[in-house]
């Protein structure tokens, strides 16, 4: 089923944040926590430095109404610069491809695609861009068709 949800992003507290959201909303998190040390190596990503090993990849905490908090860690070690303004994303999740790569094409129009839709290691299509008016937004689809 389709859903959106907000996707969070912290400077190395990513953790610390999403305890403090479970303990303001309750529940539990969805899948528990992926982290970076998780990542499988490939000859495509430098290797990751032994400090960033444990950051938060992927957090997910349903809040209320089906919304879901999700969030990851993105440090300057990594190339990130977290700022008031690039550190929320509207995350979409449609229900097959064909209506992903449509919606991602019409929102990158006039913007600028930050990663192109591509299947990704945990097994889903991804990609991410920014539209023509700075609203970031991402994409992941597990359907396989």
């Amino acid at each position: 089923m389709a859903s959106v949800s907000t996707y969070l992003n912290f400077a190395r507290e990513t953790e610390q944040a999403f305890l403090f959201y479970k303990s303001v909303f309750g529940g539990e998190f969805e899948g528990g926590i992926s982290r970076f040390g998780d990542i499988p190596p490939s000859d495509e990503m430098p290797p990751l430095a032994e400090a960033d090993k444990n950051l938060v990849m992927h957090i997910c905490l349903p809040i209320f109404g089906g919304h879901r908090l999700m969030g990851t860690d993105a440090p300057e070690t990594m190339g990130f610069t977290v700022n008031f303004g690039n550190n929320q994303y509207i995350n979409l999740e449609p229900d097959t491809r064909a209506e992903t790569k449509r919606l991602f094409d019409a929102l990158a129009k006039g913007g600028t695609v930050t990663m192109e839709l591509q299947d990704m290691f945990w097994g889903d299509y991804f990609g991410s861009c920014t539209d023509r008016f700075g609203v970031q937004w991402m994409f992941n689809c597990s359907s396989k068709d």
